[in-house]
């Protein structure tokens, strides 16, 4: 679910402005999964950018408090959700902790880094949302702890159907700032794409696994 659409757009300029999001239909990019993919989203490059960086912010907040006005607890998805989440944390006088990918492997071993929010209301921090399976183990772990999971905000999602049915059976609910159908009329208005790219970029959401193999 977006946030607000008229904002929605904003963002995309914004990621498309500071070239946190790449298109290239033409020169794919190959993902971590093998997939080959005509985008590229790294949002921590908003870190970099003041004025960007104070507008999600805002936006964040803005959609905790209209969606999850009961948040009691801040928790950021590592890595790109860690200074993000902080942020907002910090904006909204709340604690904040982060989940780590994996179990540290010395020490406590912890995977949770923070007071452990027990029994208490979180909302989730993520920088990108793609097939929701790192976002939903970083849920799974805080809920191990007996976190209270009201649902997670994201700056952006490519919108796949696997991602929709993942956090539909996971029972969590998802705002995002901006997403895929939003950013490609955006590009093309603003002229970082033509009108023939569209075709490839509409194929590849449908089918990211085959795109060009």
């Amino acid at each position: 679910m977006i946030y607000n659409k008229e904002s929605a757009k904003k963002v995309a300029q914004s990621l498309l402005q500071i070239k946190a999001i790449k298109l290239q239909p033409n020169k794919p990019f190959t993902w971590a999964s093998g997939w080959n993919s005509p985008i590229y989203c790294d949002n921590r490059k908003i870190l970099s950018y003041p004025k960007i960086r104070t507008f999600i912010r805002q936006q964040f907040v803005s959609a905790i408090e209209e969606h999850f006005s009961k948040v009691e607890v801040i928790a950021g998805v590592a890595t790109g959700g860690i200074a993000i989440g902080a942020l907002v944390a910090e904006e909204m006088g709340l604690p904040f902790v982060y989940v780590r990918s994996a179990s540290k492997g010395h020490g406590m071993q912890n995977m949770i880094e923070g007071e452990i929010p027990v029994n208490k209301n979180v909302v989730i921090i993520e920088d990108l949302i793609s097939t929701g399976g790192s976002s939903l183990a970083a849920m799974a772990a805080l809920r191990d702890e007996k976190c209270n999971i009201l649902g997670m905000v994201a700056i952006f999602t490519y919108g796949f159907e696997t991602a929709t049915e993942n956090f539909k059976s996971n029972d969590c609910k998802l705002i995002t700032l901006s997403d895929y159908n939003t950013l490609i009329p955006t590009a093309e208005e603003d002229n970082y794409i033509s009108e023939q790219d569209i075709k490839s970029l509409t194929q590849w959401r449908k089918d990211p696994e085959n795109w060009k193999k």
